[in-house]
């Protein structure tokens, strides 16, 4: 039942802008064009944050008690969004997890509204969830569902297939 409506999850954000969870000026000429296609999701890790992990005893409706955006990750997510204009995306359906570093770095993008999605959290400190939630969301997430490693404010560019699982992917390195 978890993987089925993951998998249905999966569906809705094809040829949508999905933060969790993530460039080069000279990566693509022109991003947008894979992005219309219905097969192709954008992941994004948040941008940087310093430190690792969240304070013991962090509250998700609390950002003072969570580890957040630094000047740089601002920076970064602010740049990000600049670059992915120049892409030809002005416009998306941005979803992110709860955990404020991540809705800020999809905030900072400028490019519309961002929906939170409570099955993009992380299962960073919690290892036996991957299984369930391994489609969307932070780093672990990422890596879980591609298998590739993304660094702060980097993003990958998967082709989904019908089944929901990744075909091929391209990765863009965060702006730094």
């Amino acid at each position: 039942m978890v993987m089925r409506a993951r998998f249905q999850f999966c569906q809705r954000l094809m040829a949508m802008f999905v933060i969790t969870l993530c460039l080069s000026t000279a990566a693509l000429a022109n991003l947008a064009s894979p992005m219309t296609d219905g097969g192709h999701i954008l992941f994004m890790r948040h941008a940087d944050a310093p430190g690792f992990s969240d304070p013991a005893g962090y509250r998700l409706d609390q950002c003072s008690t969570q580890r957040n955006l630094g000047e740089f990750g601002k920076k970064q997510a602010e740049r990000t969004g600049q670059w992915l204009s120049q892409q030809g995306i002005e416009s998306a359906k941005v979803f992110s997890s709860p955990w404020c570093r991540c809705v800020d770095t999809a905030t900072l993008l400028n490019k519309g509204p961002v929906l939170i999605d409570k099955s993009l959290g992380s299962f960073f400190e919690s290892m036996g969830q991957s299984n369930q939630q391994t489609e969307v969301s932070h780093h672990v997430n990422i890596e879980a569902f591609t298998g590739v490693v993304l660094g702060s404010g980097d993003m990958v560019l998967v082709k989904i297939g019908p089944n929901g699982k990744p075909l091929s992917h391209q990765v863009f390195p965060g702006m730094r």
